[in-house]
């Protein structure tokens, strides 16, 4: 599998391009904000012939789904989300617009998903796993061949994302990440919606929102 990165808009928000074959790319989290962004995004696509055939998201924070509408414009490809993270809607367009950023189009179409789903796109698979807590509908996805869980803004190297936006609940998350995410082989590369990769394996032992889960051995299994 290869992976594109972008990062986009004065939050820095990571968009990723995965894809196996150019018939199947997929983007995740299109956080591209101005018309340079979506013209950076729109031409790496059409320059290495990638043919984009979902949106995936985490979840519904506008940082993260500027790009969305016309990305489904432009090539018609279906969204999937949680569809809890609909409530994220009118708490997008009302911060947004207070702290400068460019007002979101909410108005794009989008197919739900539910923990324990496994979304294939041309044999690449991602199952999805439900994590609360950052907002009411967070998800990650998982590619187990490739060992990549896309952790939006549930899981950061060192940290946890924030729980105190409207619909954010620090009790919810931290049960996400230990009941869901800990388990997982230590091996799997975390990418974040922001900042640096890690691993699970080094989250269980270093991750200070972690603690009392962290312990030495762990970095080994």
């Amino acid at each position: 599998m290869q992976i594109k990165e972008f990062t986009f808009n004065f939050f820095g928000e990571i968009t990723r391009i995965l894809w196996e074959n150019p018939g199947f790319a997929v983007i995740v989290d299109p956080g591209c904000c101005t018309a340079r962004e979506k013209d950076s995004l729109y031409s790496f696509i059409e320059g290495q012939g990638l043919k984009p055939c979902a949106v995936l998201l985490t979840h519904a924070h506008f940082d993260h789904v500027t790009g969305v509408y016309e990305l489904q414009q432009r090539y018609g490809i279906p969204v999937y989300m949680d569809p809890k993270e609909e409530q994220m809607f009118g708490i997008c367009k009302k911060v947004s617009g207070r702290i400068g950023f460019p007002i979101i189009r909410t108005d794009w179409k989008y197919t739900a998903v539910k923990d324990g789903e496994v979304l294939d796109f041309g044999g690449m698979k991602f199952e999805v796993i439900s994590t609360p807590g950052h907002s009411p509908g967070s998800v990650c996805y998982l590619n187990r061949k490739e060992g990549i869980l896309l952790s939006g803004d549930t899981l950061f190297a060192g940290s946890i994302g924030r729980t105190d936006l409207e619909g954010g609940d620090y009790d919810s998350l931290i049960l996400s990440i230990m009941e869901k995410l800990v388990w997982l082989d230590g091996s799997t590369r975390i990418l974040p919606g922001h900042g640096p990769e890690s691993t699970i394996g080094i989250e269980r032992v270093s991750n200070p929102f972690l603690e009392p889960f962290n312990e030495k051995e762990e970095l080994e299994n």
